[in-house]
């Protein structure tokens, strides 16, 4: 199985983005059972995700209302205090630091562990099927559940994960501090200092994007090869060398994708209730 999932991955290193799209379509679409058997693994998930976009997206909509009546500058310590005492809007320490823990929990625990497991049984079930396409081109869905992903490849694939998750949350921190920074500084006419905040996270943002397609493709190396850890990342960024570009341009799509279907659902206010959430969260999924 590793030699053979080895020699899958080097034949489809080289294939353009199109095609890995469509590639992954045409496995999806062609057996239904799997589209079942991906329905079912991943509904724990989407239901969390429904309640953190809705959570994420309020908090959104209020981080204006929290931030404006901030003090940013020494100069306007004083008409900060006379506004205080009229302003009955959001409190940050009661209102909306709560929600930030909230959604860092969330983030960090229980999405990313069903995240997780939607996304490891997947790979691992796809990985057999295209392997095993001549074989058993026709898997039935209890032959799916009976050929799931082992326990033992789970826990080594999970310590995977865990690296991801501490890399990913590294780079994450960074982006309030900087969008923060852009905000003072072009808030208080400092233009070139602003520039150069939003110029940074432009850039965080690409190396974000770059390093998580690198993270991802760790994920299905410790599925399909068997190594964990650092050894997982390692062998990742082996596979993806001479492709970062392309790894790049991948995940700069579904970022953009789901940028704008989330900036849609903020403007029509779907977080107040409704499908639009559901809808968004289930083709994001």
């Amino acid at each position: 199985m590793e030699s053979e999932a080895k020699h899958v991955i080097k034949q489809k290193k080289n294939i353009d983005v199109l095609d890995i799209l469509g590639e992954t379509l045409t496995i999806y679409f062609k057996n239904i059972n799997f589209i079942i058997f991906t329905l079912l693994t991943s509904l724990p998930f989407f239901f969390l995700m429904v309640y953190f976009e809705t959570l994420f997206q309020q908090t959104l909509v209020q981080t204006p209302k929290i931030i404006l009546p901030l003090p940013f500058h020494e100069r306007n310590q004083l008409r900060f205090y006379s506004v205080i005492d009229i302003y009955n809007g959001p409190s940050f320490s009661k209102d909306y630091l709560p929600l930030l823990i909230q959604l860092g929990f969330i983030y960090t625990i229980p999405l990313h562990f069903l995240e997780f497991c939607s996304k490891v049984l997947t790979m691992d079930l796809a990985s057999k099927l295209i392997i095993n396409s001549e074989e058993n081109p026709k898997m039935s869905l209890k032959h799916m559940f009976q050929n799931s992903i082992d326990v033992s490849t789970m826990k080594g694939t999970f310590i995977t994960s865990l690296y991801t998750l501490a890399l990913s949350n590294c780079l994450l921190i960074a982006f309030p501090w900087t969008v923060s920074n852009c905000f003072i500084f072009t808030r208080w006419c400092y233009i070139i200092f602003g520039s150069i905040c939003f110029i940074a996270v432009g850039k965080l943002l690409m190396i974000y994007l770059e390093c998580s397609a690198i993270w991802n493709m760790s994920i299905v190396v410790s599925v399909l090869e068997g190594i964990y850890g650092t050894g997982a990342l390692k062998g990742s960024y082996y596979f993806s060398s001479g492709n970062h570009k392309r790894g790049l341009v991948m995940m700069l799509v579904f970022f953009v994708f789901g940028g704008v279907l989330r900036l849609m659902c903020i403007y029509f206010e779907c977080y107040k209730g409704g499908s639009g959430i559901f809808i968004q969260i289930g083709i994001l999924t």
